[in-house]
């Protein structure tokens, strides 16, 4: 692994780690990186999920500290979303992956709109919702979620947040939280599977993941201290980025190709 490997790794893992922390679709950058590196997808895709662990380790002890994190509705919504992420990791799904691109894109987008022009109900939670217990339609909602995390995990901090938000009534800054303890839970689960079937490179994992964690720590220290509209403008700068790129507006990988060795690295 060369010094511009090294570096891209690192630098690009503290944007994925804050952009994760805050909002979601951070591996759109790192999977795009790893691919390009010269890991087949679904190397990239395993390798991809030590640097979201170790990512998560660190946010979820930040907002515990901050005391932001409401573990037990946290660790309740996470049962769900474990079995569906196993379930995600195990199942191959047939479908045109240009058109579900695009699905994703329309989505986030529809949230956007809820983000800009119901901001009571989307940003600042509701109390009422909160104080209720969880309905058994929101764990159907996160199984679901967690079907799709253990696909690809690419945006699913999107709708981890909504589901929140919506089904648990927590603000943005304590949705994150929440967020970012469920995603830790199920992360050592979707990461054996990929373990097991000889999926991940270590190495470029956990150089990966060092920026994962610094820029995990930096997004939890301002989401708490900027506050609910701080975290609400990132996730509307995320979507508007991630959506370019799956509409194909841009290209993130020919940004980042020049400034790549065209020897894909073997570790």
């Amino acid at each position: 692994m060369g010094i511009v490997e090294l570096l891209v790794l690192v630098l690009s893992g503290i944007l994925v780690g804050f952009i994760n922390t805050l909002a979601g679709g951070g591996s759109i950058i790192s999977l795009s990186i790893l691919i390009m590196l010269g890991l087949p997808a679904t190397v990239a895709n395993g390798t991809n999920r030590v640097a979201i662990a170790l990512q998560n380790v660190v946010a979820v002890s930040s907002f515990k500290q901050q005391k932001v994190l409401e573990i037990r509705k946290a660790l309740y919504l996470s049962i769900p979303a474990i079995l569906g992420s196993l379930v995600g990791a195990w199942v191959a799904v047939d479908i045109n992956e240009a058109v579900f691109e695009k699905a994703i894109g329309i989505i986030m987008l529809v949230m956007l709109v809820f983000v800009l022009f119901k901001p009571q109900q989307y940003i600042y939670g509701k109390a009422e919702i909160r104080e209720k217990p969880i309905r058994w339609v929101t764990y159907v909602v996160f199984f679901f979620i967690g079907i799709y995390a253990g696909f690809i995990h690419m945006g699913v901090g999107y709708f981890f947040l909504g589901g929140i938000v919506l089904g648990a009534g927590y603000d943005l800054v304590k949705a994150n939280a929440i967020k970012v303890l469920i995603i830790l839970a199920y992360a050592p689960f979707t990461l054996a599977i990929f373990y097991f079937n000889h999926e991940i490179n270590w190495i470029i994992g956990l150089v990966m993941a060092v920026g994962n964690m610094i820029g995990a720590l930096i997004a939890s220290r301002m989401a708490v201290k900027k506050g609910v509209a701080f975290v609400k403008w990132v996730i509307v700068f995320v979507i508007l980025l991630t959506s370019a790129q799956l509409f194909g507006i841009y290209d993130f990988k020919s940004l980042i190709l020049p400034l790549l060795s065209q020897t894909p690295i073997h570790l």
